[in-house]
């Protein structure tokens, strides 16, 4: 299988800061379960084998999804470093669209600190209430946030609008929202996080698969992104990568999944 793709977008926003660098990936693994082959789960690692902490959306909830999750911390024990886990209890707040959430880390870079959970506050307003980790690098703490947005046609800003209360409920800490929003940036629903001083890591990215490329535009929307606090985070770099490339198909790209991974390398400010 051909070397994977990096490819990186370096924004206006970013600056390169001397602080201790974190990479975080957030990736939409797409029904991420028993049917991902060997090979595929061996194609996921080496991708996400550079990064310190990797946040999976869209595992299956039922038979194979922890499994799957195990597979993948194998096989990335097996390309040089030593990666632990954690994965969430089924959602529980529609019974229609159940998932799971995981988390896998560098233990050399990252800490984690206490336990995952399933944020239960507004799990009756969110289908796949998100779920939160805390974090600790050289002394500094944060906390990355998975989350998986209803489709678009089911409105997911009824939902993201509760982000703002989300702040509110865990003022303290350094928070990284990441994974599926079904919708864009620029949407009207992000205003109260960007008031608070939250940046997204890119404008205008494309982060889906369509089903087929039309005239070499293999992208189809801004779905996947990650917003965090830049009064106490610098962002460093940012950009997807576009592993779909490595496919002479994107029907065989869409067996790993039918989204790019996001990437966000970034330190924590003293």
């Amino acid at each position: 299988m051909m070397r994977v793709r990096f490819v990186i977008l370096l924004l206006s926003l970013c600056s390169f800061q001397g602080f201790s660098q974190i990479k975080l990936c957030s990736w939409n693994l797409e029904n991420f379960g028993k049917s991902k082959t060997d090979s595929a789960i061996n194609f996921i690692a080496n991708t996400l084998k550079v990064f310190d902490i990797v946040a999976v959306v869209e595992v299956v909830a039922g038979t194979g999804g922890a499994q799957a999750v195990a597979r993948l911390a194998d096989a990335l024990d097996r390309k040089g470093a030593d990666w632990d886990y954690c994965i969430s209890d089924p959602t529980t707040g529609s019974p229609n669209k159940v998932e799971r959430y995981a988390f896998l880390w560098k233990t050399s870079k990252v800490k984690r600190k206490g336990k995952a959970w399933l944020e239960p506050k507004f799990k009756n307003e969110i289908e796949r209430e998100p779920y939160f980790v805390d974090f600790t690098s050289e002394g500094k703490e944060f906390t990355v946030v998975a989350f998986h947005a209803v489709p678009k046609n089911k409105q997911p800003e009824t939902e993201i609008k509760y982000f703002k209360f989300m702040l509110d409920e865990y003022p303290t800490r350094n928070i990284i929202f990441c994974g599926d929003f079904n919708c864009p940036e620029s949407h009207t629903v992000f205003i109260p996080l960007k008031s608070r001083g939250y940046k997204s890591i890119f404008t205008k990215q494309k982060t889906s698969l369509k089903r087929e490329c039309v005239a070499k535009e293999c992208l189809a929307s801004e779905y996947d992104n990650m917003f965090y606090n830049s009064s106490n985070i610098t962002c460093l770099k940012s950009g997807v990568i576009e592993f779909y490339k490595n496919f002479k198909t994107l029907k065989g790209a869409r067996t790993i999944s039918d989204h790019l991974p996001v990437c966000f390398e970034f330190s924590l400010q003293p």
